[in-house]
C-alpha cells in the first residue's frame, strides 16, 4: 500500500515537472533558512539566508525578494536589508541573499515565508513564488543541558560499530601474532 502511494506521487512529481520545464516560463525555487547563535550579552542572533533558483525554461526579469515578516518589536536589523532585487535570474541561475537579526526577547517565532515577485515577457501581470517555511524558531529558549550518560548514548550510535569492528581486528591480530600456551609447551619438550 505504501509502495504504490510513493510510487504514485513520485509519477506525478514527474509528470507535473515535465509540464513545468515544458512551458517556456521559469520556474523559481526558494529557500528559506535560519540558525541561531546566543550572545553573551544576552541577545540572540538569527542569520537568516535565502536561496533563489530558476529551475524554468525561461528568464525571469525583475525579480525582486521581500521578507518582512521580522516584527519590528521583537527584532532589530543588525546587518543586511530585508529586501533586494536582481535585474534578470537566467535559466538554471542562483541568487542568494543574507541578512541578520538581534532579538532580547524570549519567544517563539513563527517566521512567515517571504514572497519573491519576478517578471515574464509573456505576461502583464507580475508573477510571485514562496520560500520554503522555517521551523518555529525558539529565541533565548532554555536549552536543556545534555547529561553524560545521553551524550554517551549518542556517541555509541555514532560511532559503536567502528568501535567494535577495530576491536575485533586487534583482538584477531593479538591472537595470531601471540602463541598458544599448550604449543610453547610442547615445543619445550620436543627440545629435551
Amino acid at each position: 500500500m505504501m509502495k504504490s502511494i510513493l510510487s504514485l506521487v513520485t509519477i506525478l512529481f514527474v509528470v507535473s515537472s515535465s509540464a513545468i520545464a515544458g512551458s517556456d516560463s521559469p520556474f523559481i525555487v526558494a529557500h528559506k533558512k535560519a540558525t541561531l547563535n546566543r550572545l553573551k550579552s544576552g541577545a540572540e542572533k538569527v542569520s537568516v539566508s535565502i536561496d533563489i533558483y530558476n529551475q524554468g525554461s525561461a528568464t525571469a526579469y525583475d525579480v525582486s525578494l521581500t521578507d518582512d515578516g521580522w516584527s519590528s518589536e521583537l527584532f532589530k536589523l543588525t546587518s543586511g536589508n530585508t529586501t533586494t532585487s536582481w535585474e534578470r535570474l537566467d535559466v538554471g541561475a542562483q541568487v542568494s541573499h543574507s541578512f541578520e537579526l538581534e532579538s532580547t526577547v524570549k519567544t517563539v517565532f513563527y517566521s512567515k515565508l517571504a514572497v519573491v515577485t519576478f517578471r515574464v515577457p509573456t505576461k502583464a501581470a507580475l508573477q510571485e513564488a514562496y520560500t520554503t517555511s522555517l521551523l518555529p524558531l525558539e529565541i533565548l529558549s532554555d536549552k536543556p543541558k545534555e547529561s553524560a550518560l545521553s551524550v554517551a548514548k549518542k556517541l555509541l550510535g555514532k560511532y559503536g560499530s567502528l568501535v567494535s569492528v577495530i576491536s575485533i581486528v586487534v583482538l584477531f591480530v593479538y591472537l595470531v601474532a601471540t602463541p598458544s600456551k599448550s604449543g610453547a609447551a610442547k615445543g619445550s619438550k620436543k627440545k629435551r
